[in-house]
């Protein structure tokens, strides 16, 4: 019983955490109908910070680590990108009156990883004190790239079936590339490279770390106005994309969480690790997704797959899935 209100006390305190609170208060003023806006051009900005920071820090580590230690988490991050494509495609593409091109974008966006989400959980880690190595978040395109196209390829497939044309290939080579040139991957590789190839130590230190929360916070503020604004853009959809947004996450999060513990024992992989890769896996994509998907599957209805991701996944991958794995890290790993 002591376990069990240690964990329901962990997970509670973690809407008090500004990264959280944040979002709930976005929720909130949107819900009152307040006029509050802020400008797409600082929510771009914002992004990109955070992205290029992630990026630097994850790379200034990978120059000191033990590669061998980030073979199992990087191979497990592929197989869940693919994975939660290839079995939310398959669910979403037999329920009735659902169009099968919506189904495999929404599987698409939710298999791909959200920028913010995985920033605000390594704010919570730091604030929990829980470690994790820096390199995790260089696990972010190792997840987000495959789901990306196993959607992609997935719906190509079926399209070509539909209409008899079984001879066409799909462009593999050119998914990727679109892929990798949108924002979201373009600011984190970016990083990436800085990190492992020049020495970004003093300007990280002096600059992007002292922003990097601050940022954050008012990232979350424009998340949960945003969320509140889609739901009414979602309850156009068929339901069924309201019930999967507000259950794979947990479901996917916990997946990645188990398969996290097995890194743990095989390799050390740490209970911060174990924790993002199960918020990677959590949440989807608010930022390279939605125009990777809308140019690749243009049949797809944004307000199915954007709406459920927006409206319902991200906020429950963030106030609920963040809080969820913390408590089950303490719980876990003893910490």
């Amino acid at each position: 019983m002591d376990v069990i209100t240690d964990f329901a006390t962990t997970f509670v305190s973690q809407f008090q955490k500004p990264t959280l609170a944040f979002l709930i208060g976005g929720m909130l003023i949107a819900a009152l109908g307040s006029k509050l806006t802020i400008p797409d051009p600082i929510y771009r900005f914002i992004v990109f910070m955070l992205l290029i920071t992630i990026g630097m820090e994850a790379g200034m580590e990978i120059r000191q680590a033990d590669l061998g230690q980030m073979l199992l988490p990087a191979l497990f991050a592929v197989v869940l990108g693919v994975g939660i494509v290839m079995v939310g495609a398959g669910l979403l593409t037999r329920l009735p009156r659902l169009q099968a091109e919506d189904g495999y974008a929404t599987a698409g966006l939710f298999g791909a990883v959200s920028a913010s989400t995985l920033a605000a959980a390594m704010v919570v880690l730091d604030e929990a004190e829980i470690p994790f190595e820096a390199w995790v978040p260089a696990l972010y395109p190792f997840m987000d790239l495959p789901a990306l196209l196993a959607a992609i390829v997935l719906a190509g497939i079926a399209k070509q079936r539909a209409e008899g044309a079984a001879g066409e290939k799909v462009d593999f080579k050119g998914i990727v590339v679109d892929s990798m040139k949108g924002s979201a991957l373009s600011a984190l590789m970016l990083g990436l490279a800085l990190g492992l190839l020049t020495q970004p130590d003093s300007v990280v230190e002096s600059f992007y770390d002292p922003l990097f929360r601050g940022l954050l916070s008012i990232l979350m503020l424009i998340l949960g106005m945003e969320a509140w604004s889609r739901m009414a853009e979602l309850a156009k959809v068929a339901h069924w994309y309201a019930v999967y947004a507000a259950v794979s996450p947990l479901v996917h999060g916990l997946a990645a969480f188990g398969l996290g513990y097995i890194a743990h024992v095989m390799t050390g992989f740490s209970p911060g690790g174990v924790v993002l890769l199960a918020v990677m896996a959590g949440s989807s994509s608010d930022i390279s997704g939605p125009p990777t998907l809308r140019a690749a599957i243009p049949g797809a209805n944004p307000s199915a797959y954007v709406g459920s991701s927006t409206a319902v996944g991200t906020p429950i991958a963030i106030a609920v899935g963040i809080p969820l794995y913390v408590a089950l890290a303490q719980l876990v790993f003893n910490l």
